[in-house]
């Protein structure tokens, strides 16, 4: 078992609490992530049990993009984390709605692109808080290594 100290577990519910969406909704929403993504602690605990095609999403919020150690993302997915795109609530929802249309945007490049062909076009902001959930990364650090194994 994971011992929290009181202060992350103050973060965990402090940043949930600061999620416009519904966490329970989230986690219900988070089933058609899990196929591609896992929610694995950094001390290497599996909370959610998913595939390894996407990203390990332990500690995504205030995350930089393109960053978890070990995760081989697309080109412009890091390009996008370089220049500043980190996964604030708004940032996050957008991308899951169209992840091609929002690094085009982002990154002002017609020819972007994201491995990630899956759009979610509601429930973003639920899966969001359900995420916050569990952990936040802060400004400018990166995921721990190994977060994906």
């Amino acid at each position: 078992m994971t011992r929290f100290s009181a202060a992350a577990v103050l973060a965990c519910l402090a940043s949930a609490a600061l999620a416009d969406g519904d966490a329970a909704k989230g986690e219900k929403a988070f089933n058609k992530c899990k196929s591609c993504h896992q929610i694995v602690s950094d001390a290497g605990d599996t909370i959610v049990k998913g595939g390894r095609t996407g990203p390990n999403l332990f500690a995504i919020t205030g995350r930089s993009a393109g960053t978890v150690e070990g995760f081989r993302y697309g080109d412009d997915l890091v390009a996008a984390g370089e220049v500043g795109l980190t996964w604030t609530e708004a940032q996050f929802v957008s991308y899951l709605e169209d992840p091609r249309g929002f690094l085009k945007s982002y990154l002002d490049d017609s020819s972007a692109k994201s491995k990630m062909s899956f759009r979610l076009k509601k429930g973003g902001a639920d899966v969001y808080a359900y995420l916050s959930q569990f952990g936040t990364t802060p400004a400018g650090e990166e995921a721990q290594d190994g977060a994906t194994d």
